[in-house]
């Protein structure tokens, strides 16, 4: 019998998920729970433990004729709530959805001319030979998590999506941060992008959200390095320290659970977005996950009652798309270590299972023309089918 576990949703997508311990024994627990008969498209999520080259083959193996997109994560959201060294498979029906997808294989040396290349393509593909289409747009993007260009691949491809809702998660590896993985068609890339289109009969709502609110703490970056996301100085002292008293803490005991629980944001057109940390350096400098410069203003911030919130977003896109049927999410990893530390990840994952979320924990989320952190991105699809 498989021990892969399954749903499947009123629009036709299908999840299946397991923690078996090798990436055959997991396609193939997967394959057993899934119709094969309706699979236009699928999105693969996983742990770094597998083997991103092993599972690439298994899943060709097993799904042959069949479109696959995906990324290393740190950490899952499956039908049953978190996860975490496991497989998830998304399964998207022919029937009330068209994908089209490209990879963007070296994403430093990507410019808009390039980008709108993409899209262009990718939006001639998806045009069928009897003119016939769905009324309903939108993008998803998978970058390599590790690449620090993700706000000038975003930037360029949200230019040439246009109007077209954007999408996705930055690829992780827990969170040891030495390379991720991404997934296409019968092979592996790192220092990479996936692009896919999405055309469908359903209605859908992309969304964004997060969970904090500014204080009057700011911290002025006054000596970084652009290049690699790195911070020297905040207010002309060194970096850690500076951000460890600025928040109550000792040096000695910064951690990205430190990180998730007083984060840093940035004010942008009157919003503030966050600028997560991902570590400190041996020399006292802190590493970002976002892009960050000389000058920019950090305001600590104080998260909210995440379940609230998410919960008033969910309740938000349920009437937007006439109840929500499936829920493809890209949050952050912080975000999750800041519902475990607050002892708040059984109510997260509740409400995550009533409303049908899956997806993964990232490196950084995008939404539109935005590169974000420690927050909660993706798209809402409704259980009325369109005409």
């Amino acid at each position: 019998m498989p021990r892969a576990h399954a749903e499947r949703r009123a629009c036709g997508i299908q999840t299946a998920w397991t923690c078996a311990d090798t990436p055959d024994k997991a396609i193939t627990e997967i394959a057993q729970v899934l119709d094969p008969s309706d699979i236009g498209q699928i999105l693969v999520f996983f742990s770094q433990p597998y083997e991103a080259e092993s599972l690439c083959a298994a899943l060709s193996a097993k799904f042959p004729d069949v479109p696959v997109a995906g990324c290393s994560t740190s950490g899952e959201i499956t039908s049953d709530g978190f996860s975490e060294q496991s497989v998830l498979v998304v399964a998207f029906p022919e029937q009330g959805f068209h994908f089209v997808s490209s990879v963007i294989p070296e994403v430093k040396a990507l410019s808009v001319d390039l980008a709108s290349e993409a899209v262009q393509a990718l939006r001639a593909r998806l045009d069928k030979p009897d003119g016939a289409h769905y009324d309903n747009l939108f993008a998803i993007s998978l970058i390599d998590g590790l690449s620090r260009c993700e706000e000038a691949i975003v930037s360029a491809i949200a230019w040439a999506l246009g109007d077209i809702p954007l999408v996705g998660g930055s690829a992780g590896d827990g969170l040891t941060l030495s390379g991720t993985s991404l997934l296409h068609n019968g092979r592996v890339y790192r220092g990479a992008a996936l692009l896919l289109l999405v055309e469908t009969e359903h209605p859908v709502r992309s969304f964004c959200c997060d969970h904090f609110e500014p204080t009057e703490t700011k911290l002025v970056v006054t000596s970084s390095d652009t290049s690699t996301r790195t911070v020297y100085e905040l207010n002309a002292e060194p970096a850690a320290l500076e951000y460890a008293n600025s928040v109550g803490l000792e040096t000695s005991s910064l951690a990205p659970m430190s990180f998730a629980a007083h984060p840093v944001v940035v004010r942008i057109g009157g919003d503030y977005y966050c600028r997560s940390i991902q570590r400190v350096n041996d020399d006292g400098s802190l590493s970002f996950f976002c892009a960050i410069d000389d000058g920019v203003v950090l305001t600590v911030a104080e998260p909210r009652d995440m379940v609230k919130s998410m919960e008033a977003e969910m309740e938000r896109l349920d009437e937007a798309v006439g109840g929500v049927d499936f829920v493809l999410g890209f949050e952050c990893v912080l975000r999750r270590l800041d519902a475990e530390n607050r002892q708040m990840k059984r109510k997260v994952s509740e409400l995550y299972r009533r409303y049908h979320v899956v997806g993964f924990h990232t490196y950084g989320e995008q939404y539109n023309a935005m590169h974000l952190n420690q927050t909660f991105t993706g798209v809402a699809i409704g259980r009325q089918g369109g005409a």
